[in-house]
């Protein structure tokens, strides 16, 4: 069962997402503080964080650089969760290191979508192969093989895939992949992901039919 730690100052939001995680199948500690959740996090290590920005003793933004400085809990998944809408305010967050990024007020379906998604794409990270039908990928050989094929991916085609294979069958938007692979602060157009889908699924030979194009959406490994 994993455990998921919620910081989160308002006690209201925090039941909620307590009792909603709690009856998908997950093992829930809540803090109201930065101070309280710094106590128990030296005793046990969370499977994922849903992180607030807005604490009564501390910025959750300064949490998340803390944590990301220290060895044992660099790599632990993060949700910064805030009532703030800028789009700023997610740049901090996502260029402090973290993982994701929900904006309240947001739905308990949602909540659960991405504590999965997250959780999912966690554990095979750590996996350094992935396949799907005909494609292996290799992270740490950084190879491609289609069909039994070794294919020559450039740097961008290779994050590409990487990323929707960790995220097989959900459908990623095209700023997602954009952020994701490009970076936030990229100014060139969509038309580069779709020039980079097109080549990619070229290079895969036969296995490229596996990409689909969510019309208005985005893509999705099938």
């Amino acid at each position: 069962m994993h455990l998921v730690y919620i910081v989160e100052d308002d006690a209201n939001i925090r039941e909620i997402e307590s009792f909603a995680l709690k009856n998908s199948g997950y093992e829930v500690a809540d803090f109201s503080c930065a101070k309280e959740f710094y106590r128990e996090l030296a005793k046990r290590l969370p499977d994922l964080i849903l992180l607030d920005i807005m604490l009564p003793d501390e910025d959750g933004l300064c949490v998340l650089q803390k944590l990301r400085r220290e060895a044992l809990t660099k790599n632990l998944p993060i949700i910064m969760v805030t009532a703030k809408t800028t789009e700023l305010d997610k740049v901090k967050g996502l260029d402090g290191g973290a993982d994701d990024y929900m904006t309240k007020p947001f739905g308990v379906l949602e909540l659960i979508s991405r504590v999965k998604a997250l959780l999912r794409r966690s554990v095979q990270e750590k996996e350094e192969v992935l396949t799907l039908k005909g494609i292996v990928l290799d992270t740490s050989r950084r190879q491609v093989y289609a069909g039994g094929v070794l294919c020559d991916l450039t740097y961008k085609e290779f994050e590409l895939l990487h990323l929707l294979l960790l995220n097989a069958g959900i459908v990623l938007r095209r700023d997602l992949l954009m952020e994701r692979v490009w970076g936030i602060d990229f100014e060139g157009s969509s038309r580069t992901l779709d020039m980079h889908i097109k080549t990619l699924r070229r290079k895969l030979g036969e296995e490229g039919v596996y990409i689909k194009t969510v019309r208005n959406v985005g893509y999705m490994m099938e």
